[in-house]
């Protein structure tokens, strides 16, 4: 099973950025699509963004498209969240979590192992 561990929260200035790190163990990172969530107090969790096992394909909430830049590393065995131009709104616990295959990529139940998040807070 993968272990995942997320870091690079913190607070942050509305219109600032923080660059978010997700660190798999094991051997297999590179065969898992890597996806980002988060989840605001009272809120259900919902899907960020997400990347393919080689890197070729990207998917975005609508909320973050053009902000938010998801990349991966797999000599490293990370997956990266950048995010500018926070607002108030993106305030929240970001979790990563693997999965295989693309279908229903922003289907958080498709998503088998999860880190334990980060907290962002976005200070208006």
């Amino acid at each position: 099973q993968v272990q995942l561990v997320e870091s690079g929260g913190g607070l942050v200035q509305a219109g600032g950025s923080l660059r978010l790190s997700c660190a798999a163990s094991g051997r297999t990172f590179s065969r898992y699509t890597m996806g980002w969530f988060r989840q605001a107090p009272g809120k259900e969790r919902e899907f960020v963004a997400a990347i393919s096992d080689s890197g070729r394909m990207t998917n975005y909430a609508d909320s973050v498209k053009g902000r938010f830049t998801i990349s991966r590393d797999n000599a490293k065995n990370t997956v990266y969240l950048q995010m500018n131009s926070l607002k108030p709104e993106d305030m929240a616990v970001y979790y990563c979590a693997t999965r295989v295959g693309w279908s229903r990529i922003e289907t958080k139940t498709e998503y088998k192992n999860w880190g334990q998040g980060t907290q962002v807070t976005v200070s208006s």
